[in-house]
Parts: C-alpha cells; structure tokens; sequence
C-alpha cells in the first residue's frame, strides 16, 4: 500500500464516526406494547314467546297452467277468508313464494319422465299473536284448504328486553373473567378500554309440516318453549 493511501486511511474513518453516529440516534425506538386484560363475557337470557310465525299455502295440480292457477287462487282465498274469520290482521299476512311448475309422472315403463300437467303453489307468512289461539288456527286454515304448512316459529314482540337482559350478563361475565386473570398474572385491573359484541338470537323451531287435511294438523301438538338470546362481549380492560 502506498504511503499516501496509508496517510488517508484515519481521515476517512474519522470522517465516516460522525455518520454512524447520526443514523444510530436516528433509528426509532420499539413501541412499547399495550399493557392489557382482553376477556370475551357471554350472557343469555330466555323469554316465554308470545307470537308465532307460521309458512302456509295451498298447492294444486291441474292439466293446464290456467287450471291449477285457477285451483290455487280458490283456495287461496279461501284461506285467507279463514285467517281474518280467525282474528289474524291483514298486516300479519304476506305473500312469501308464489311458484308454478310442472308436474311430472316419473314412474314409466320406460324410466323417463313424462310431463302431466302444472302445480301452481302460494305460500304465506302469517303472524298469530294470540299464541292461545295457535292449535285453532292451524286446524282451522288446514280444514278450510291449506294443503301446505311448512314450518311455525315462535318469538317475542319486543326482544329488546331480553337482549338487554343477556348484555348486562355479559359485561358481568367478562369484568369476572378479567378479575381472575389479573388476580392469577399478580397485577391490577385497570381501566374499561373498549367493548364489543356479537349476538345470536334463537327462537325455537318446531316443524309442522301437513299436507293431507285436519287429521293431521289435530295430531300434531305444539309447544311454544322459550326464545333464548346469547350475546358475547369482547372487553378490553388496561393493566395498572
């Protein structure tokens, strides 16, 4: 190596230090991580429904389109007739399918289907708010010419309650949860820092499904049970 190189050799590195130094006072500083408790509360509550939800119609087969649209419109208006005679209000009634299809014979000597004719199907959505009144009114409609009954749901007219109900169960639940966990890492609970939740509201669902007249509506029994609602909460509390 040269002299001269040697002679500038101190001078760089000299001249290097006080860029080093500058980048390394220059590099941020890691965050700190949050000091927290975060729980998930669940709470439930249940409630005796007061109304139910039924899906009827009527459903008949014809050899033209017209004729089973025909068919079903009949008796269609005869449930409906049926339902106000029984005290349901026309706002608690709603159209929900209106379908026509057609019909097929797939029992051939030849295995393929042969088309016979049309089904025209209307199916409603009816609320029956005296839940007393329930068993009569099924029978009734099922009598009067609703070959189709679906399913019935029960619910409250005011779930609000109940939800509250299950939310205050939940915050209680999580502020436990959260004691505990800071009881067992040996620190303190601190402050509320956040809350979120989720909530899952479950009617009970008995099917009722006839399709062949009163004898079968009559043998089915129905009972109402009780809603339940389950809310979870996502509690976030700081560390003290």
């Amino acid at each position: 190596m040269s002299s001269l190189l040697k002679s500038a050799l101190p001078a760089l590195v000299l001249a290097l230090s006080p860029l080093a130094l500058s980048a390394q006072e220059a590099a941020p500083a890691q965050p700190m991580l949050p000091r927290i408790i975060q729980v998930v509360g669940e709470g439930r509550s249940t409630a005796a429904p007061d109304m139910a939800r039924i899906s009827l119609g009527v459903s008949h087969q014809a050899k033209t389109a017209g004729e089973a649209m025909d068919a079903m419109s009949a008796g269609m208006a005869t449930v409906l007739g049926t339902l106000g005679e029984q005290g349901v209000a026309q706002n608690d009634i709603q159209t929900g399918q209106l379908m026509l299809e057609p019909a097929y014979n797939y029992n051939t000597p030849d295995g393929n289907p042969v088309m016979t004719g049309f089904i025209a199907t209307q199916i409603l959505d009816v609320r029956v708010r005296d839940i007393g009144r329930l068993g009569e009114v099924l029978d009734t409609v099922v009598r009067d010419g609703a070959n189709r009954v679906n399913g019935v749901t029960f619910d409250v007219t005011d779930p609000q309650a109940v939800t509250d109900e299950a939310r205050r169960d939940a915050v209680e639940d999580a502020r436990a949860r959260a004691e505990l966990y800071a009881e067992a890492a040996g620190v303190g609970l601190g402050v509320l820092v956040s809350i979120s939740e989720s909530t899952v509201y479950t009617p009970p669902m008995p099917m009722y499904d006839a399709r062949g007249g009163a004898e079968q509506a009559a043998a089915v029994p129905i009972a109402p049970g009780e809603v339940s609602m389950v809310t979870n909460v996502t509690v976030t509390y700081a560390i003290e």
